[in-house]
């Protein structure tokens, strides 16, 4: 859609172009929760909270890993929306293919380190014995899958610049029904305990990879693109673009990690049955903001379309109209935690200390929607401009915020200080990125009317 389409779309139109893209992406992004859900599920129903520990401490390394390096994922997708709105597909193409190379490179380091990786996941979060046993069960065996799904975050990366959002859909759907289902079946079929989870992920990881590989060549083959010709993939200054946002990304992302590691970590050496409280919790928490995440990423893809059009009205329409849809949603899920928290919490789990725990921290998670949605919503605009220095430093101030409270809270309330310092990061983050917002419109020479 060029410039004078954009600025030619109503209010009704706006809206029904964001709902358009956003739908299939909340329904893609409810699956990605539904699995740890469903994991945790799984292993909750096992006679003992050390196999939720195991889960919770195994994963929580990979969640670390696959969300630093989730810059694969949001690079691309910003570089290639704004290629694509500046009607370049060579670019597009040049950009999967760098971005795929990197991440086959990262995760096959990532798996030759293995060893090194766990005894520090171990030493940091210090767990009881059996729970680590169990962390080494899972950790061993997912690190197989580590490739497959870096190269996954790249090519959902290009289905997302392109607006392929029903493509996302399918793959996902595939990748977490597979995941889900292998899990029941090697848990309670071949009763293979926690191991089961981890080879059903890993199973699961290379499989999205493939599936992607061929949605992204069809996607591609539609826009006319013919794989015969050549693209200009050794460019000095395309590589040093992508290294420098990426950098910014990594650093803004391990900003990110840190308060979700401190969650577990600490949650951890207040005792299992803290520690497998807060992974229930958790799952509501990544439920919810992978949820919020579709008009997020929605907007990724169209305010990276505005942005490489050149388009500032655009870009506010976008900004605006993904921003409203968001809120309304936030105000759903809201809702329904604070009416169906209990239940949410019986479903997790037969243990009635965990269940018992868990609902003592959960209004914190009741809440979260609303102090949440303005900081994925303005990462989604950021992102798509590939505005990655300024999300770096925002992160870094949630960051210096979120210690503040934590050293002070943590002693003062125990597992409640958590919760609250994690609450007053998603504030930061919010506060910090609405501010800046006005520094990415003007970016953008005015060659239009406003229409918004």
């Amino acid at each position: 859609m060029g410039i004078v389409e954009m600025n030619s779309l109503s209010t009704g139109d706006w809206y029904r172009r964001v709902l358009s893209l956003s739908w299939p992406v909340i329904l893609a992004n409810l699956t990605v929760p539904m699995v740890g859900i469903a994991d945790t599920a799984v292993v909750g129903r096992l006679p003992d909270s050390r196999y939720m520990g195991g889960v919770a401490v195994g994963a929580a390394s990979f969640s670390a890993f696959y969300w630093i390096f989730g810059f694969l994922r949001m690079v691309t997708t910003g570089l290639v929306a704004q290629s694509y709105g500046a009607k370049q597909i060579d670019e597009v193409v040049a950009v999967g293919i760098r971005s795929g190379v990197v991440a086959l490179g990262i995760g096959t380091l990532f798996f030759a380190l293995a060893l090194p990786i766990y005894q520090l996941t171990a030493h940091i979060f210090d767990a009881s014995a059996l729970v680590e046993e169990e962390a080494a069960n899972y950790f061993f065996v997912r690190v197989w899958g580590a490739p497959a799904l870096l190269l996954h975050f790249v090519e959902l990366g290009v289905l997302f610049g392109l607006q392929r959002m029903r493509a996302v859909l399918g793959v996902t759907l595939v990748f977490h029904g597979l995941n889900a289902t292998l899990d029941v079946l090697f848990v309670y079929g071949f009763n293979l305990g926690v191991t089961g989870v981890a080879v059903g992920t890993a199973i699961s990881e290379w499989s999205a990879a493939l599936l992607g590989a061929y949605l992204v060549v069809k996607a591609l083959r539609e826009l006319g693109w013919l794989f015969q010709r050549k693209v200009g993939l050794v460019n000095r200054s395309k590589l040093m673009s992508l290294g420098g946002l990426s950098g910014n990304m990594m650093l803004r992302t391990l900003c990110v990690q840190i308060p979700f590691l401190g969650i577990t970590a600490l949650g951890a050496r207040m005792g299992d049955l803290v520690l497998a409280a807060n992974l229930l919790l958790m799952q509501y928490f990544y439920l919810m903001s992978y949820t919020l995440d579709g008009f997020a990423q929605a907007a990724e893809s169209l305010a990276g379309e505005a942005f490489g059009a050149k388009d500032r009205w655009g870009l506010r329409a976008i900004t605006k109209y993904s921003s409203v849809c968001g809120v309304g949603l936030a105000v759903v899920i809201t809702v329904c935690y604070a009416t169906f928290a209990p239940w949410m919490i019986d479903a997790m789990t037969d243990l009635a200390d965990v269940r018992q725990t868990a609902r003592e921290y959960a209004p914190w998670i009741v809440c979260m929607p609303l102090v949440a949605i303005l900081a994925f919503q303005m990462d989604g605009i950021y992102i798509g401009t590939t505005q990655m220095r300024s999300l770096r430093n925002n992160m870094f101030i949630a960051l210096i915020s979120y210690l503040t409270i934590a050293v002070w809270a943590v002693p003062r309330f125990g597992n409640h200080g958590m919760w609250m310092a994690l609450t007053v990061f998603m504030i930061v983050r919010s506060a910090t990125l609405v501010l800046g917002y006005p520094r990415i419109e003007r970016q953008i020479p005015i060659n239009s009317e406003p229409n918004v």
